[in-house]
């Protein structure tokens, strides 16, 4: 069904706006605790999924903190794993810096590894990941998550940044798609 169809099913609501918003503020409160001393602590988001949590958490943040966006594809078929290209790259040095990676959802693992592992070689201080959503039956590749907003079974989910076909990622809550 095509997302732009008024009459497309509503999505089920999976983890509601009060809900996520209280989650937040939790995870904010350990990123202050955590990075009290950081001397250069640069957020970076992974494009586009991230956005919409990354600005609601880092209006939180009482640490100073610059930030920035990578994004990244992956070509292969939807079996196996593919080549990780990156489409937007980051305008800021992180050498030295501790780096917080924000992402929307971890699944497989194998874009997140990528990516951790580039920072890391790219001469971070310190490089932590922070996601809003934790697939774990899907994971193919181990990524430690040092803040979790929330574990997820195994749905398709859309809402608050994640998207299908570029639509739904304005909704104010996760959702679990219909179509």
């Amino acid at each position: 069904m095509n997302p732009t169809q008024r009459n497309a099913p509503a999505p089920k609501v999976l983890i509601p706006r009060a809900e996520i918003e209280r989650r937040i503020a939790e995870m904010a409160a350990e990123i202050n605790r955590d990075y009290a001393d950081s001397e250069k602590l640069i957020a970076v988001g992974v494009l586009k999924g991230s956005v919409f949590f990354l600005v609601d958490l880092l209006k939180q943040v009482e640490v100073p903190v610059a930030i920035d966006f990578f994004q990244t594809s992956s070509y292969g078929n939807s079996t196996e794993a593919g080549e990780v290209r990156i489409k937007k790259d980051l305008d800021l040095s992180i050498r030295g810096a501790d780096v917080l990676l924000i992402e929307d959802i971890v699944d497989t693992g194998y874009t997140l590894r990528t990516i951790l592992d580039l920072l890391r070689f790219r001469g971070a201080r310190t490089v932590k990941l922070c996601a809003l959503l934790d697939k774990p039956s899907r994971r193919r590749v181990e990524v430690p998550i040092d803040y979790k907003g929330f574990s997820i079974d195994d749905h398709f989910v859309i809402g608050y940044g994640l998207d299908y076909a570029e639509h739904y990622r304005n909704l104010p809550y996760i959702g679990i798609y219909q179509g």
